[in-house]
């Protein structure tokens, strides 16, 4: 039984025609990050409209062009303003950093590696031999009615639905990025250095992502395709994956 028969049935997250927001978020930091973008945006929408409504007030009249620039007043409100709302921004940038870039204890851990132009991956935790596979882009003209064109891949990266994941990443050429952005994850691949990144998807799906460093001439042909799945599927796929 083919891998993809297993894992026929789940939905796709990848970006659709014209979109102007985030993906569906698949994980508590992507959820994080999509949740303090919306909250910077109404903070700058707030300074835009207030700052446009006392330029327009200060261009038709002189009481309002004088209380805008001079005194020693308006110079501690233009100053102290702007501190406040850089400390509504900082504190929860912060956290989210701290969030992004904590790994909780893994229940399983993968290895990718980026080639030029393909993706590697290493699955270590089960079997005396590793589990190792190269993860090529699907030509145009071979895709199937339905698929995502620059996105499919022959060997997608299966992990179990639920469950905190940890992938070690490293570049074996030039330096590449693996980043899916339902996961919130984005994280460079360095030759000869190990980066980690973690996630927990919070339901099962598929999700698409690419190489987001320039990384030569095929840059734009080595997508990232993780399927998460639940755990008993998960264990028939690694168990055909093994037997092949």
């Amino acid at each position: 039984m083919s891998a993809m028969i297993i894992l026929g049935g789940v939905g796709s997250d990848c970006p659709q025609d014209w979109q102007l927001v985030f993906q569906d978020s698949a994980s508590p930091v992507s959820e994080e990050i999509v949740f303090f973008h919306d909250r910077v945006m109404f903070i700058l929408t707030v300074i835009v409209v207030s700052v446009l409504w006392l330029i327009i007030r200060s261009l038709v009249n002189r009481y309002y062009y004088r209380f805008l620039v001079e005194g020693t007043t308006i110079e501690i409100v233009w100053t102290l303003i702007p501190a406040v709302i850089l400390i509504f921004i900082a504190f929860p940038s912060l956290r989210l950093l701290y969030l992004m870039d904590e790994i909780i204890e893994p229940a399983l851990t993968l290895k990718a590696v980026g080639h030029q132009w393909y993706w590697s991956y290493e699955y270590s935790d089960y079997v005396k031999d590793s589990l190792e596979f190269d993860s090529y882009m699907i030509p145009s003209e071979d895709l199937n009615p339905g698929d995502f064109r620059l996105l499919e891949v022959d060997n997608r990266l299966v992990v179990p639905s639920q469950t905190h994941i940890r992938v070690l990443i490293t570049g074996a050429d030039v330096l590449h990025s693996f980043a899916v952005p339902s996961l919130g994850i984005k994280m460079d691949a360095v030759p000869g250095r190990l980066n980690q990144v973690g996630f927990f998807t919070k339901r099962s799906g598929v999700f698409y992502g690419q190489c987001s460093e320039i990384c030569g001439a095929n840059h734009s042909f080595m997508p990232i395709v993780v399927e998460a799945v639940s755990l008993d599927r998960y264990l028939q796929w690694l168990s055909a994956k093994i037997d092949e």
